[in-house]
């Protein structure tokens, strides 16, 4: 069995929860790799006595699921209201430029990933952004462009690090 395989059958297994559903495994499977396989959708079925169509059915219902590797580093910038009322859209913008692309996605190079989120959960410091799961409160355009510019080359979270 490859090591891709096991690391999805790891990751059903070692569920905390008495209750395995098929969203919990797609869950868990995403907290392993970042992302969902076709080889976790074929794996999840088996382990839940489900249909590909069963989990692939779940899996397609909840757009924060992805479906490819993730990139090498992650950004998230809040537009819920309270970061809306406060100036959400022109750091979304300074981002959007600092990054080169038009709306949310993946850098074509795989460095950045920059998705808007409806809520980071710190609204009395909006405008808010998330850099690698870190919150940045009160971010001016200018500094969301420089954050997001000084990711590239910088190795992500987990990366190994150099001795």
């Amino acid at each position: 069995m490859d090591g891709l395989r096991q690391r999805i059958i790891q990751a059903v297994h070692n569920q905390p929860q008495p209750t395995v559903t098929i969203l919990s495994s797609l869950l868990a499977v995403e907290d392993e790799l970042g992302y969902i396989p076709k080889e976790a959708v074929e794996e999840v079925a088996a382990l839940t006595n489900s249909t590909i169509n069963d989990v692939w059915a779940v899996a397609s219902f909840y757009p924060n699921f992805r479906f490819q590797p993730p990139c090498a580093h992650s950004v998230e910038v809040c537009w819920g209201p309270s970061c809306h009322l406060v100036g959400a859209m022109p750091v979304i913008q300074a981002v959007l430029e600092a990054v080169g692309l038009e709306d949310e996605g993946d850098t074509p190079d795989g460095e950045i990933s920059l998705r808007y989120n409806t809520c980071l959960g710190a609204c009395a410091l909006a405008p808010v952004m998330s850099i690698d799961h870190h919150l940045a409160g009160r971010v001016s355009p200018e500094a969301a462009r420089i954050r997001v510019a000084q990711l590239r080359g910088r190795p992500g979270p987990g990366a190994p690090s150099g001795s």
